[in-house]
């Protein structure tokens, strides 16, 4: 990448290329931390221990080779062979000395990791004191930064709030004391909020930064989300920065829930998802050019398929690197600069992140497979009895990770985290999200509390099913339209028989057996990565229509994926090259006016809805939309077959506002419908069409 200047959070830094592929800044912060070790080809060499010094009678030797290491305490094992009068080995670690365990030959200690490089050699001690045996060196590189940790406490006060961060706390092993607290609020915030000057002085408007551990601001009576940082700085000159948020509602703040209140824009999202091969050949750079046409079309969040490094061919679900950007998609200031052009657009951006396995081309892996037990990363991947890694179904090659080792489960949290710091990005998709929770069901809700400490208005989605509420209650804002069953889409086989789509929707869409959690948000799709064929190649484009109104007028977040829009047909692992984007069956502004409707109708963007009693029951499905407490409601109605009816409505008594017209709106197609009644409703609807009538 050739050196330029790119704006980032408001300072002017100078990109280049740093040793190993590191992208540095001139203002100091790095945007890329590459693994020690190297990609070869498809593979990955992992870097050879120097030599050991020995007497010709026997040695002493370190185990494993050159390692990263994700705590602040590793454990180092070695062995004497030969050195019969060795009384004592000690471990010499940067400037300490740390007295290892014997046991026979072999011999063990725990040594302080730094921040940095950190070489380790073991040193044996004659019992004559005249011979010193030196072994190999290791060089382990402590990849924790060394920061303090940013805490916001909040309190209200009437119409004003507390934010107090002096709780916040010194970096981990004793760091050094907190010398600063810098606060600022949010540009976007609903209204300026007021401060009071911190020497009592009055208040002022709340525009730049305010210097102190604890201050009061003055909220104005303009309902919204109001969002606050907290930066601190440490004596070594260290930083974090923390945000948290306050709800003003009905001109009143209050402090919100964050584990279990979701954000506005969350409620309200209308997902995209993006296969970046398949949206042009320019990676990241077509993406970048295809937002005006997103924003257009009316989505607000992006769900890109997985952009970290992985083999050659692979779809993106093999991870070589948690810290890299697949090359082939462009460069860290590319992914940048396309999360900043979404920002403005008012577009949200979304990873897919994959924390249950890596690959087994990932140099952690790949020394497993060189020095055995002896590798630094062999219990960072689970194994079973025998010592064999465990995998997934037929996923020989992802082998799954540990995450009954601390050292694995902060070195997740630590690549969540640096996407979120230094890219902007505003959530993920997390891919066999349901595996960790097999594995170790505490890790989810200690991940959740550290992002959103971070950036609070995170979207957290769980590849896994809705209908299970563990990740409702523990870590997620959202999961998918799952059955009971792995990875089975509760819509799989609902169109397949036409004598019962309607039974089939129906249990679906309610989970007859046990209901949904209260707050459950469904993340629904008519196709994504795992659908295969695409809906409309199965279906057809008459009955794509119907089941597009019925993403799009459902509760839930509602996900529209790579070409949808413009009928593309299309495998998304077979089939690698850019789609066309061309509308084949005239469906993008079918799509734009549901979208439209979903945004601007308060109800169809509500957590609320009720299945109706419809005649003929084997044809149209009906539902009503409405905000609490039974207000403004929007009826929807869906007929399925390729002939028209005119239905019958049992509407309930909370809904009979909709029958006491002689017409109701059909806002699909803007025009009057007229109906009759009240009891039943009457309503005309065509063949395999929709109606959503207010």
């Amino acid at each position: 990448m050739a050196d330029r200047t790119f704006s980032r959070r408001g300072f002017l830094c100078l990109a280049g290329m740093a040793a190993a592929g590191a992208v540095v800044t001139s203002c100091g912060r790095k945007l890329s931390q590459p693994p020690a070790t190297q990609l070869a080809g498809e593979g990955i060499t992992p870097t050879v221990p120097l030599a050991p010094t020995a007497t010709l009678e026997g040695r002493i030797e370190l185990e494993g080779g050159r390692a990263e290491v994700w705590a602040w305490q590793k454990p180092v094992t070695g062995k004497v062979t030969g050195l019969e009068d060795c009384q004592t080995v000690n471990l010499n670690v940067n400037d300490l000395s740390v007295e290892a365990t014997r046991d026979g030959e072999r011999f063990a200690a725990s040594v302080p990791i730094a921040e940095g490089e950190n070489r380790i050699v073991a040193v044996c001690q004659h019992t004559d004191g005249s011979t010193v045996d030196t072994s190999n060196g290791l060089i382990y590189t402590g990849r924790l930064r060394r920061k303090p940790t940013a805490v916001i406490r909040m309190a209200v006060e009437g119409n004003a709030v507390v934010l107090d961060g002096t709780e916040s706390s010194p970096a981990e092993e004793n760091g050094p004391p907190i010398v600063e607290h810098a606060w600022s609020a949010r540009p976007g915030n609903p209204a300026i909020a007021s401060v009071q000057d911190v020497a009592g002085l009055g208040t002022r408007d709340f525009t730049g930064k305010v210097g102190a551990g604890r201050i009061v601001v003055t909220l104005p009576a303009v309902d919204g989300e109001y969002y606050f940082s907290l930066r601190v700085v440490d004596q070594a000159g260290q930083d974090d920065t923390s945000t948290a948020y306050v709800v003003v509602s009905g001109g009143q703040p209050r402090l919100a829930d964050l584990d279990t209140e979701n954000m506005a824009w969350v409620e309200s999202a209308i997902v995209y998802g993006v296969i970046p091969r398949n949206f042009g050949n320019q990676g990241f750079q077509s993406i970048a050019e295809k937002l005006a046409y997103l924003r257009d079309l009316g989505v607000n969040a992006l769900w890109l398929a997985p952009v970290n490094v992985s083999p050659p061919g692979d779809y993106g679900y093999a991870v070589v690197d948690y810290f890299a950007l697949n090359p082939k998609y462009g460069t860290p200031e590319d992914f940048y600069r396309l999360v900043q052009e979404a920002h403005t657009r008012g577009i949200r951006v979304l990873m897919d992140f994959v924390p249950n396995h890596s690959s087994e081309k990932h140099p952690y892996f790949q020394d497993t497979l060189k020095y055995g037990t002896a590798s630094p990363y062999w219990d960072f991947y689970e194994r079973d009895e025998t010592g064999a890694p465990t995998h997934y179904f037929d996923w020989s090659h992802l082998p799954s990770l540990n995450y009954d080792n601390p050292e694995v489960q902060r070195w997740m949290i630590e690549a969540f985290s640096y996407w979120v710091r230094e890219f902007d990005v505003d959530g993920f998709r997390v891919d066999v999200a349901w595996g960790i929770r097999q594995r170790r069901p505490d890790f989810w809700p200690a991940w959740r509390r550290e992002l959103k400490r971070i950036k609070p208005d995170l979207l957290l989605l769980a590849e896994a099913s809705a209908r299970d509420p563990y990740y409702f209650d523990d870590g997620f804002d959202a999961a998918y339209d799952w059955t009971d069953q792995l990875g089975h889409w509760a819509w799989e086989r609902v169109f397949e028989t036409k004598t019962l789509i309607l039974y089939n929707l129906h249990s679906a869409l309610t989970n007859q057996r046990r209901g949904f959690h209260p707050d459950a948000l469904i993340f629904r799709f008519l196709n994504n990565n795992d659908t295969g064929t695409r809906f409309v190649t199965t279906y057809g484009p008459e009955m794509t229509r119907v089941a597009a109104a019925l993403l799009l007028t459902l509760p839930g977040i509602p996900c529209i994926y790579t070409g949808d829009e413009v009928g593309a047909e299309f495998r998304p692992y077979g089939d690698p090259q850019p789609i066309v984007w061309e509308d084949t069956y005239n469906l993008r502004g079918y799509y734009q006016k549901l979208i439209a409707l979903r945004h601007q109708v308060p109800s169809l963007h509500s957590r609320h809805w009720q299945p109706l009693e419809v005649e003929p029951r084997m044809q149209v499905y009906g539902y009503v939309r409405y905000l609490e407490p039974y207000t403004e409601p929007v009826l929807v109605l869906l007929n399925f077959y390729d002939q028209p009816a005119e239905v019958e409505i049992h509407l309930p008594q909370e809904f009979q506002a909709l029958a006491e017209s002689s017409s109701l709106t059909d806002l699909l197609v803007d025009e009057e419908v007229p109906v009759s009644g009240p009891a039943p409703l009457r309503v005309p609807i065509p063949a395999l069409s929709a109606r959503i009538l207010r």
